[in-house]
């Protein structure tokens, strides 16, 4: 009898084998995660990725934050039980730890040299699939996006590699096979158009809530919103932004009361800079902050006023 000839197997195009080996790489340090209220009623499902021998995975706010009960089901099957570190829905990033330890990890990149048209991978357990990957490229890069919680998040990587309800968690991981972003959101009404909070903030939030449990930043306990002043008024007050903050609500036991602020106000500097509305303020209330007291311009019934205040640590 003749042997059948050996068949060697096809070699794959660059772009398929860039997609395979970051499959490969990473996928066994990708989970499902499954989220309970105390009483085992399930609030939902995502992915999440760990990037440490010892069972430390970085997920996102929104999949893990309100849980009572956290499991994670690893790509050999294995069902372990998780607990919750820390999150911050500000950012949409969440540290979960793992029961046991010697479990199979990704290598953290960086989202800072990423390119416009750079290939990406997502992989997650998007409607339940198990070990799902996607591919596309970077889309665009330094997008804002609003979490939860209201906050807004820079350097926000656009994407269009496919997500579906279940990836939220998951890694974005570059051609080197390196987590550069956690996939966080799906733009509605959209196709093709996702985005993924980059590593560098991911991994800065997941050392402070692995240190300390939580993110604390500066508040001054007010509500506001963004307005834009009368030309007549800019060009008075000689200013060269339009906008600034309105103050709809003092907080009575924050630190808005105690500078004397008062509902109506129009907050215009901050700590020496023209403020541009609410999102401006967010990036500016770090939490060194706190330790200092700040001065800040008000327009209240047309006159102007300085006062100071020292923010809260929150």
């Amino acid at each position: 009898m003749i042997p059948a000839p050996r068949i060697e197997p096809e070699a794959l195009d660059p772009y398929s084998e860039l997609v395979a080996q970051a499959f490969d790489c990473v996928s066994p340090a990708v989970a499902s995660i499954t989220a309970r209220a105390s009483n085992g009623r399930p609030l939902g499902v995502g992915s999440g990725v760990l990037y440490t021998p010892d069972g430390y995975l970085l997920t996102n706010s929104h999949v893990a934050g309100s849980a009572s009960q956290l499991t994670a089901t690893l790509t050999d099957g294995r069902e372990v039980s998780a607990t919750l570190v820390g999150d911050d829905p500000e950012t949409d990033i969440a540290v979960l730890r793992l029961t046991g330890s010697g479990f199979a990890y990704a290598t953290l990149g960086t989202s800072s040299t990423l390119r416009v048209g750079q290939l990406v991978v997502a992989i997650g357990n998007p409607l339940g699939y198990q070990a799902t990957v996607t591919a596309g490229i970077v889309s665009a890069l330094g997008r804002s996006l609003r979490t939860g919680s209201g906050r807004l998040v820079e350097s926000v990587i656009q994407t269009d590699a496919p997500l579906n309800p279940g990836n939220s968690g998951g890694p974005l991981v570059d051609g080197a096979c390196r987590v550069v972003g956690i996939n966080t959101a799906i733009a509605g009404g959209a196709q093709g158009i996702c985005f993924a909070i980059g590593i560098d903030i991911a991994a800065n939030v997941a050392a402070t809530l692995m240190r300390e449990g939580r993110v604390r930043r500066s508040r001054l306990g007010l509500a506001g919103q963004t307005i834009t002043l009368d030309r007549r008024i800019q060009r008075t007050l000689q200013r060269q932004v339009q906008t600034a903050i309105l103050v709809l609500e003092v907080q009575s036991d924050g630190a808005a009361a105690s500078a004397k602020l008062e509902r109506g106000d129009v907050l215009l500097d901050f700590d020496g800079a023209s403020i541009a509305g609410l999102d401006h303020l967010h990036r500016l209330l770090t939490a060194e902050l706190a330790a200092r007291e700040i001065r800040i311009r008000v327009l209240r019934r047309g006159k102007l006023l300085d006062l100071a205040i020292r923010p809260n640590l929150g």
